[in-house]
């Protein structure tokens, strides 16, 4: 008979001992043989394959005064915006066609001539290159980058060079880009090798955006809220009266002037994306010279698309770029590609939609 009190604590835990210990052996040499006899895990196959034939998206950036996605890099170089010639016997002009915004604009004698600006693709030679005009730093101001001009009465001179942009003329030209041609007769005949002087200012900034931008021609404000339009006529005075056609074959808006096709120096019709065509004041402060009034707002009309809308222009100061809204104060999108803008004056000119 077993006596009971006589079971001794240490016999017990000896015991328990014993027991831990045979139980935790087996546990022990079955680890090890799982461990031992499993196979390294490997990939699944269909996950190798997705990672095998990914191709991550491309980087893009857009072009700030055009729109269009280009790769990264493309636009760490200046725009460059020259004073160019309208005279009839400065057309053809060289490398209107290339532009990325045209501004035409009064000048002296109810004629025109443009700030033509290239960022995007510019050309190696560009003209008929003339003088400087005292709306041009309020035009200019905004983009920074470069302006040439073939001179110009001396205080527009010194409003343009009051700037930020850096100026190169004719007149003062210390580069050796500018040059007469034989092709036209003076002062018709001044041009400029454009992409040497860009990249001789490599170290300037890339514009700034001017306008906003949808993503493609139908997404634009005007495609999708304006009325269908044919024909924009801008009259800036009875010499000069450009118009604008709308090409549903080539999608794009082509110009004559003067009732005639307006030619590139290719002999190829000027085109553009989209046409602007603003209202705008004229200062005769400087007597015979007129200066189109920049800082302030107006009334406007945007087309792209085959489609009109009507809008409110504002520039609130030189430096600042020409905003557009239509007639719910909702900032218009143009669309990708590039902008003739016309400066039409209020009091001697006059825009004509024909649908």
């Amino acid at each position: 008979m077993w006596d009971v009190s006589a079971y001794r604590t240490s016999d017990r835990r000896r015991s328990t001992a014993r027991l831990i210990g045979a139980v935790l052996l087996p546990c022990a040499l079955l680890l090890s043989a799982c461990s031992t006899d499993r196979p390294a895990p490997t990939a699944s196959p269909r996950a190798s394959q997705a990672e095998s034939t990914y191709t991550p998206p491309i980087a893009t950036e857009r072009f700030p005064l055009r729109g269009t996605g280009v790769p990264p890099g493309s636009l760490a170089h200046p725009s460059l915006a020259v004073k160019i010639d309208d005279h009839e016997a400065a057309r053809p002009q060289f490398g209107l066609e290339r532009t990325d915004l045209v501004f035409e604009e009064l000048v002296e004698g109810g004629l025109t001539r443009y700030v033509a600006v290239w960022h995007s693709d510019i050309p190696d030679v560009v003209g008929p290159v003339r003088s400087i005009r005292p709306m041009d730093p309020d035009v200019i101001a905004p983009l920074g980058g470069i302006v040439a001009y073939s001179g110009g009465q001396q205080q527009f001179v010194d409003m343009m060079t009051a700037t930020s942009v850096v100026n190169a003329a004719f007149d003062s030209d210390e580069t050796g880009l500018f040059s007469r041609t034989d092709e036209r007769e003076a002062p018709h005949n001044v041009v400029l090798r454009a992409k040497a002087l860009v990249d001789r200012n490599g170290a300037v900034p890339a514009p700034p955006q001017q306008f906003a931008y949808a993503a493609t021609v139908p997404e634009s404000s005007a495609a999708v809220d304006g009325i269908p339009v044919t024909t924009i006529s801008s009259r800036f005075s009875d010499s000069r009266w450009p118009d604008w056609t709308w090409d549903a074959a080539s999608g794009v808006y082509l110009r004559r002037q003067e009732g005639a096709p307006d030619l590139d120096a290719g002999g190829v019709q000027l085109r553009s994306t989209n046409v602007l065509a603003l209202r705008v004041a004229i200062d005769d402060t400087y007597l015979h010279v007129p200066k189109t009034t920049m800082i302030g707002s107006g009334e406007a009309w945007v087309s792209t698309g085959g489609k009109t809308l009507h809008a409110l222009w504002t520039k609130a100061a030189q430096d600042a770029p020409i905003h557009l809204t239509d007639d719910n104060a909702v900032t218009i999108r143009l669309a990708p590609g590039n902008t003739w803008i016309e400066l039409v004056p209020v009091d001697r000119g006059s825009v004509i939609l024909v649908p």
